[in-house]
């Protein structure tokens, strides 16, 4: 699967928006199909890169369906999240720009292709849900709060003065935006259940145009901050882009004990994801295109902000 081509398209848009953007060409049901216990004996309710614990020897040898029931049970998770970003989280940030609050002048085209954003992940947002609704109802999974990186992220708002929230707002939805699933790019339509798969595709390409245009706005709005606003800005970054790769332990082990794993097992099976550099690990793997658009910028122009960003692992020196 590959995104759409940006070679000649506009600073500040989406990109042909009306001839490309699911919600506007991509008429599907998102329905479960029906041969889904054909497709189980051979493909995933989610790409394995993205529960790196389904590989643990304790889960190996309890046998492909518990395999199968903790995928389902964390792509549930996924998609509630999902959701719940892209309404609570993503479309604030967007709001920040379509209603001027970020106090820079905001171009004609860069408030359009705002606007066609916050209706595309209102989209997201739906069959997200949808998908999430048919597999939390075949398997009966009731363990569905909200999700503990979404309550983190709120707290940086939260934790802002007045002043500053807008400011917060637009960069929690850059981080999001800008963070590529690099190993969902590579899936194949025989790799996961086919809704599953027909979904992440559509989701994707429209992902692809929203980093391009998060990454063209953060370039603009770093070369309007004065150096106060810069230096919040590189504080706020460096908590935003470290809460999008915490896990989520407790639902991890809620997920686990639903499957009949005790607790001494259930650790040993989420160790891995709590090591000391595992987090920084996955930060450099999963926030390649968000660095890619601050080195851009040139953020990281200033000495001290390499310099705060290497000491917390996330780049190199």
């Amino acid at each position: 699967m590959t995104g759409p081509s940006f070679t000649h398209t506009p600073r500040y848009t989406l990109g042909d928006w009306d001839n490309k953007a699911a919600v506007r060409v991509r008429k599907n049901d998102y329905r479960l199909p029906d041969d889904l216990e054909q497709q189980l004996a051979s493909r995933d309710w989610f790409a394995p890169a993205f529960i790196p614990y389904i590989e643990h020897p304790l889960i190996n040898q309890a046998g492909r369906a518990i395999a199968q029931r903790l995928a389902a049970n964390h792509l549930v998770y996924f998609l509630d999240y999902t959701t719940l970003l892209e309404h609570r989280v993503v479309n604030r940030a967007v709001e920040t720009i379509v209603h001027g609050e970020l106090a820079i002048p905001i171009p004609s085209q860069m408030k359009t292709a705002a606007l066609q954003l916050y209706t595309d992940e209102g989209y997201h947002a739906l069959f997200s849900n949808e998908v999430a609704e048919q597999i939390a109802t075949l398997y009966d999974i009731r363990d569905r709060a909200i999700p503990r990186r979404i309550d983190r992220l709120l707290d940086v708002i939260a934790a802002a003065s007045p002043p500053d929230r807008p400011l917060a707002w637009f960069l929690l939805g850059f981080v999001s935006e800008t963070i590529i699933a690099k190993e969902l790019l590579s899936i194949t339509r025989d790799t996961l259940v086919s809704t599953v798969y027909l979904m992440l595709r559509n989701h994707l390409e429209d992902e692809a145009r929203h980093s391009r245009y998060f990454s063209e706005v953060f370039q603009y709005l770093w070369s309007a901050l004065d150096p106060p606003q810069r230096d919040l800005t590189t504080r706020l970054l460096l908590d935003i882009i470290g809460l999008y790769f915490e896990p989520d332990t407790p639902w991890l082990m809620r997920s686990l004990a639903s499957v009949g794993f005790d607790e001494q097992d259930s650790l040993k099976i989420v160790t891995g994801l709590l090591q000391p550099d595992a987090h920084a690990r996955r930060v450099r793997s999963g926030a390649v295109s968000t660095f890619a658009a601050m080195q851009k910028a040139g953020f990281f122009d200033n000495a001290l902000n390499r310099q705060i960003f290497f000491h917390a692992g996330f780049i190199d020196g």
